[in-house]
């Protein structure tokens, strides 16, 4: 949060000069204009820089936007106004980028706006599920039962994304060590070891020529390697900024024969689980399932959903029109049936969604139990090889010695 110099005047004319923390000027020139005063000029107070890194404004952790939503549910549950509960919360918040969003949410309510139409211009910083949840709890007058059914599903998206990295991080910790140790080996190790065989002018096997051939090569271009990261860096910067791009890469993604199942099973977990919460706040189907679609982390996927809030509207059943999709399992076609007919949808698609995720989870840990081994004999095999390559001539050296 930044800090402004504002000069303003009051109604007997006398003029001051005020600092002022605030996201923008505007909420500054807002602050003051509230309180009765001719704002005269805001200017930056550039004496008061922010010492956080640049873009951290913008995050806000999800534990952190959690454990907001569980204090302000209490808050309200124990009668205390919105914008109470807001006004606290805020004051104790640590985070930055979330007491930001907290008072300039506080300061649109006090100008009119409804809670969750004050929430709409941060959607990026957390989700338009959360939006659409209060906008279904506030129609509905159940509000905070809204907000707590939000928090266990975002407890349990949190609790999915942590037991995937956690399923991956030791795999990827091996991977890392293998590729610096074979940095180092290329351009520290053989580089020295081609001088001392051409004192000896021995005589190379085939691979240990072709090995240190490549060695030197890397070093003599050394140059062109940071340069292949910046275009690396620039593309995947490109692609993530284009829908189209994203979209056609997510498409290449489900052609991995491994992948495919699992990012299937992530797309049904998540849609299921983002419309269940919705259809649970009070919100309509189409409108549900229109957010819900969004959820769904595959972008390929997600285009594949946007015909379904037609169908519905057409007059088909959630089921009928999900089936003509071609990626959804029978196992969750059959479910969603059985909820439309027992009109208990939003129990059976937490149900679908606990059963995909539980699977998941089984394959995750299948995968990486099997990758684990694969990494290590690989890793193995590279290094014996490359050691292989740089004595096998030391071996024959010594031999010719003899």
């Amino acid at each position: 949060m930044s800090s402004y110099i504002c000069r303003i005047a009051d109604e007997a004319g006398t003029v001051l000069n005020r600092t002022f923390p605030a996201a923008s000027s505007e909420d500054c020139r807002r602050h003051f204009e509230s309180e009765g005063f001719c704002v005269l000029s805001v200017r930056r107070d550039w004496r008061k820089l922010p010492l956080a890194a640049p873009g951290s404004e913008k995050k806000i952790k999800t534990r952190d936007f959690i454990t907001f939503n569980q204090e302000f549910t209490a808050m309200i549950r124990a009668g205390f106004p919105v914008l109470r509960c807001l006004e606290a919360i805020g004051n104790r918040t640590k985070n930055p980028a979330l007491k930001n969003v907290l008072g300039r949410v506080e300061e649109d309510i006090r100008h009119g706006k409804a809670l969750s139409e004050a929430f709409v211009p941060f959607e990026d910083r957390f989700s338009k599920v959360y939006t659409a949840a209060l906008m279904a709890g506030e129609i509905s007058g159940t509000l905070p039962d809204t907000i707590s059914q939000y928090v266990s599903y975002a407890k349990t998206v949190d609790r999915t994304r942590r037991r995937v990295k956690s399923a991956m991080t030791y795999p990827i910790l091996i991977v890392c060590f293998s590729l610096v140790l074979l940095i180092l080996l290329l351009n520290f190790v053989l580089p020295n070891f081609s001088t001392f065989y051409a004192d000896f002018e021995a005589q190379l096997p085939y691979l240990t020529s072709q090995l240190i051939n490549f060695s030197l090569f890397v070093r003599r271009n050394a140059f062109i390697w940071p340069l292949l990261a910046v275009v690396l860096i620039l593309f995947v910067w490109r692609t993530k900024r284009s829908p189209e791009m994203m979209r056609r890469w997510d498409k290449m993604k489900l052609r991995v024969p491994i992948a495919r199942p699992l990012i299937i099973e992530s797309a049904v977990s998540s849609f299921s689980r983002t419309l269940s919460l919705l259809l649970g706040a009070g919100a309509s189907l189409v409108e549900a399932v229109g957010l819900a679609s969004r959820a769904i982390p595959n972008k390929h996927l997600a285009g594949l959903m946007e015909s379904v809030p037609v169908g519905i509207r057409n007059g088909e059943s959630l089921s009928e029109t999900i089936g003509k999709i071609d990626f959804f399992p029978p196992m969750a076609l059959d479910l969603i049936r059985i909820g439309e007919s027992s009109a208990n949808l939003s129990g059976m698609l937490r149900e679908l969604a606990d059963v995909t995720e539980e699977q998941i989870q089984q394959k995750l840990d299948t995968i990486v139990s099997l990758i684990e081994p694969i990494v290590i004999i690989f890793t193995g095999i590279m290094v014996a090889g490359m050691l292989l390559a740089v004595y096998l001539p030391i071996f024959r050296i010594i031999q010719v010695a003899r």
